[in-house]
């Protein structure tokens, strides 16, 4: 946004001058919508579909930090991540509630700035805002969003549904949204020690991204069905790959084993690990927040997932009796530890 230009004061509109004025020109493109904005409530017709419903909440100084974080991709990012949870269930997602929060330090350009983002997404995963709230905050921002999907009831994908001795598969790659966090935390703490410092984020632009602005992976959803691999279990990863493996073990009454060598990560997380003196396994087991695809498959599936690009088969469940395994590298076994994200946790307080 321009510097030159004043800042418009969110009391000029007050509340419902701000609904307006962000969703005057919200166009519907599911026909499962029926009325969206500027009712009591929305309306929507799912006809023969289940329907499929999830909230996240964003807290500031909590989840996201505006010292570093862009508003534009925090809207974004806020879309995606409820989006990718109606992934995680093998549906699709159709509709969105916002919810805002907002001190008086923002203004309306700053407003416009996150709902940006929101509107980009939402055209990106082909859903329809429909509704939401706006209230005043006196300690920042708190964005709450809820989705709706759709999926048929064959389709629909649990977490306490896997079986023994099937493939445990994840899409993309891991720990780079981990070793963004840590760059920024990085350069924020220097920056903070010299204002006239000017970070440089050369050559690790695409872990600034997959923590910044990460994407729901609708595109493996549909592949899967496309190849008539129907998962057994699923999840998306937002809490650490480690954690999500023992979620469904836990709920599917089973246990795991987990192959260090096959784990996909990228070359720049390998890089920054390095260069932070830690660890790209642990990043990759623990980090969180990459929201890519976590499933079991049966096992006669394997030769179609090991021919399906940006999918890695890293291991296979097993009986409860068995635990929990991290086999390394070098054939050790070591019990596997969720060991990422937990909420009321006093370390995880920006």
């Amino acid at each position: 946004m321009s510097e030159n230009k004043p800042l418009t004061k969110l009391s000029t509109l007050g509340e419902f001058g701000l609904i307006r004025h962000l969703t005057q020109d919200i166009k519907l493109k599911n026909s499962s919508s029926m009325k969206g904005v500027g009712d009591d409530a929305a309306v929507l017709d799912y006809k023969d579909k289940k329907v499929l419903v999830s909230t996240d909440m964003l807290i500031e100084g909590v989840h996201f930090d505006l010292a570093y974080a862009p508003l534009k991709h925090l809207g974004y990012k806020a879309v995606a991540t409820n989006v990718s949870d109606i992934c995680a269930m093998n549906g699709t997602a159709k509709q969105i509630t916002v919810s805002l929060a907002i001190s008086n330090r923002f203004s309306l350009e700053a407003v416009e700035e996150l709902y940006e983002g929101i509107y980009l997404a939402c055209d990106q995963y082909g859903v329809d805002l429909v509704g939401g709230d706006t209230t005043s905050s006196k300690t920042g921002m708190c964005i709450s969003i809820t989705v709706l999907g759709e999926a048929d009831d064959e389709e629909i994908t649990y977490r306490n549904t896997a079986k023994e001795n099937n493939l445990i598969c994840v899409s993309g790659d891991l720990g780079a949204a981990y070793m963004g966090l840590q760059l920024l935390e990085r350069e924020k703490v220097v920056f903070q020690e010299n204002q006239s410092s000017q970070p440089d984020f050369s050559g690790y632009e695409y872990i600034l991204e997959r923590q910044l602005k990460p994407e729901a992976r609708q595109d493996i959803v549909r592949l899967l069905k496309e190849k008539g691999i129907k998962p057994t279990a699923m999840m998306d990863v937002s809490d650490g790959l480690s954690s999500e493996v023992l979620h469904i073990c836990h709920d599917s009454g089973l246990g795991c084993k987990i192959y260090e060598d096959k784990l996909p990560i990228d070359y720049q997380t390998y890089k920054m690990a390095e260069e932070l003196n830690m660890n790209a396994t642990v990043c990759a087991l623990s980090g969180g927040e990459d929201y890519e695809l976590l499933f079991t498959a049966p096992l006669e599936d394997f030769e179609k997932l090991s021919a399906m690009e940006g999918i890695s088969i890293i291991g296979h469940t097993c009986a409860k009796s068995e635990g929990y395994n991290l086999i390394t590298k070098d054939g050790n076994s070591f019990e596997l530890k969720a060991q990422g994200w937990v909420n009321f946790n006093p370390d995880n307080q920006q």
